[in-house]
């Protein structure tokens, strides 16, 4: 695995690399890091090459100037760092909010993505559904990670943060031990100065934007028309796989199927299958 800082939009980004052939974009969510698509990238390094990097505000990258830093603003440093890195045209795996930069990159730049493939994500068709009483128990950190106290409370010492992190890490899994191997290395990741809050920073700049979606008025946007697969997990406790039946609204050329026998992190916690099922989308539409 190789290691590199990357100045792209006016800022540094960690990246990190590995493998052969042509390039696989892979973008985290949270909490998450580079880290978290090691077990993927390692069983795809002989057919692509596999870059990692951390979202602003995340990992070993800069950290926003401002308290919000949000899917638009991620897509544009993602198109920078391709070009940062001399790559034309790459296809993109993403999840959660990886997921929720995808759809402005694809609206911005369609002609640099040779195809898009998502684990469980946020799209407008979920709209009031996300909101509906018997979800605001799954959503509550949203509103909290906006709040000026958070960072300051989650990392107040490193048991905190690593109660804080583990509890997604493990209750949005299916199989949860997932991350047990890697549970400290995420904890020393969020103890880092500013990576709490950057990225917290990622609530506040889409709140305002998935409020209009809970209350049933997100923008119409044009539909995206670079070929799409998402692979849904079947036991995700956010995003339940019954909020799929409107992705056909937002891509054009989809490919879906529900990702069995795991929960929100179906990249961790099935990495054979999700190897198989990324380097199969991307043979089936010749990206070689």
């Amino acid at each position: 695995m190789e290691h590199l800082t990357v100045q792209a939009n006016g800022a540094a980004f960690h990246v990190a690399r590995i493998g052969a052939g042509p390039p696989l974009l892979l973008l985290h969510g949270w909490p998450e890091f580079w880290l978290t698509w090691k077990p993927v990238m390692t069983r795809l390094a002989g057919r692509f090459t596999l870059i990692a990097p951390d979202l602003r505000g995340f990992g070993d990258s800069d950290k926003p100037d401002g308290p919000a830093y949000g899917p638009d603003q991620h897509a544009d440093d993602m198109l920078a760092l391709l070009d940062a890195l001399g790559i034309e045209k790459a296809g993109i795996v993403g999840h959660d909010v990886g997921g929720a930069v995808m759809q402005p990159l694809a609206r911005k730049a369609p002609e640099r993505i040779a195809g898009l493939f998502f684990f469980d994500f946020v799209y407008p068709g979920i709209g009031p559904r996300m909101a509906a009483p018997d979800r605001l128990n799954h959503i509550w950190y949203q509103s909290f990670h906006q709040m000026e106290m958070a960072p300051a409370l989650v990392g107040a010492s490193r048991e905190s943060c690593r109660t804080y992190i583990g509890h997604f890490l493990r209750n949005w899994s299916h199989r949860q031990d997932a991350f047990d191997d890697v549970l400290d290395a995420f904890t020393d990741n969020f103890m880092k100065g500013g990576n709490l809050a950057g990225g917290f920073a990622h609530y506040r700049a889409a709140h305002a934007a998935r409020v209009k979606m809970m209350q049933g008025q997100a923008p119409q946007l044009a539909p995206i028309a670079v070929p799409t697969c998402v692979r849904w997990a079947e036991h995700d406790p956010l995003f339940p796989y019954a909020w799929t039946d409107r992705l056909g609204e937002t891509f054009t050329t989809l490919d879906l199927q529900m990702f069995g026998n795991v929960g929100h992190f179906p990249h961790r916690e099935d990495p054979d299958r999700a190897a198989v099922e990324i380097s199969g989308f991307f043979d089936r539409i010749n990206w070689r």
